[in-house]
């Protein structure tokens, strides 16, 4: 099983139990650690690896734990361990793309408090937070909400409103964001390098709110219900206020269309785009999966006209397990 190891925070960044409102110890022991394996022939395999860990979040008094998802994207076994040491194993229930949030359901007795879903929207820049890892206080960090801002990922990934924590907690995967009320306002995603004079490491953190409209279809479906986005299968950068293709998902529709490493994206449709976000977002704007994306590239000092024919990103992937 991959692991965590042994590691603790420093006394100096770990939360103090008098500092805040609530019973700080066991809202705690709502997270678990969380391990998992995927098969050789996974889409993913080669970018996320083969044994990932991390963190997951207690949400349901049957062991709902909520992590992030790309801990258990093809997962063929989870395991979850608590607190006091004890290792039960799960199953993933569902995974959404467009927000990153995966579920596991714990297939033995956690017998852990639920963290109650807060309300992100409510939280400001300045305010007091926790990023609670696995393991307790020593594994905690006193943070605070240092930017709330969009977030564009090189993996077809946008964020309208992302949370951005400091100090950054150096395990962030499926951390939970507990907030003052002693609630669950999000789940750690990445460690980023901040740019300016501090040029300090930050936590991006995915909002609960976007959980809540879809929470009923990853338990009964195992993904949203909605139609998928169109996925080229691509990595992509931003260099000068240009889109910078960086890579391409082995066997994706951008790899079938010929695109290529180093190819600058100029427009999509007659739409032109600077950045990722706008990228993304006027490929998606064309339509479900499937449609045919058109791109103005410039490569070699030539621009080319090039039809992707998107996919469903889905399709690609080993899906949940429905029990």
């Amino acid at each position: 099983m991959a692991s965590l190891g042994d590691w603790k925070i420093p006394s100096t960044v770990q939360p103090r139990p008098g500092a805040y409102a609530y019973d700080l110890d066991r809202a705690l022991t709502s997270v678990v650690s969380l391990s998992a394996r995927v098969p050789e022939s996974a889409f993913t395999a080669e970018t996320l690896g083969l044994e990932r860990a991390g963190n997951g979040v207690t949400i349901g008094s049957d062991g709902l734990v909520l992590t992030i998802g790309y801990l258990i994207t093809e997962a063929e076994s989870v395991w979850l361990t608590a607190h006091d040491g004890r290792t039960v194993p799960g199953h993933v229930v569902g995974f959404d793309a467009a927000t990153g949030f995966g579920l596991v359901q714990a297939l033995g007795r956690l017998d852990l408090p639920a963290l109650a879903l807060g309300d992100s929207a409510a939280l400001r820049v300045g305010d007091a937070v926790v990023v609670a890892g696995a393991g307790g206080r020593h594994r905690s960090i006193a943070a605070e909400v240092v930017a709330r801002q969009e977030f564009a990922g090189y993996w077809e990934y946008v964020l309208d409103d992302a949370l951005f924590t400091a100090p950054s907690h150096p395990h962030w995967g499926g951390t939970a964001l507990i907030g003052p009320a002693g609630d669950l306002l999000g789940i750690g995603s990445l460690q980023l390098q901040q740019s300016g004079r501090d040029n300090k490491t930050i936590n991006m953190v995915v909002p609960i709110d976007l959980l809540k409209p879809i929470l009923p279809d990853l338990t009964t479906l195992g993904r949203a219900d909605r139609p998928p986005r169109p996925w080229l299968g691509l990595y992509a950068t931003e260099m000068d206020d240009q889109v910078v293709v960086m890579g391409l998902a082995s066997r994706g529709p951008a790899e079938a269309a010929d695109l290529r490493a180093g190819d600058i994206v100029m427009a999509v449709g007659r739409t032109e785009v600077s950045d990722l976000g706008s990228f993304f977002r006027a490929v998606w704007a064309l339509g479900p999966a499937g449609v045919s994306v058109p791109l103005t590239i410039h490569r070699d000092g030539r621009t080319l006209s090039v039809a992707v024919a998107s996919a469903d990103r889905a399709r690609f992937l080993v899906a949940p397990r429905l029990h």
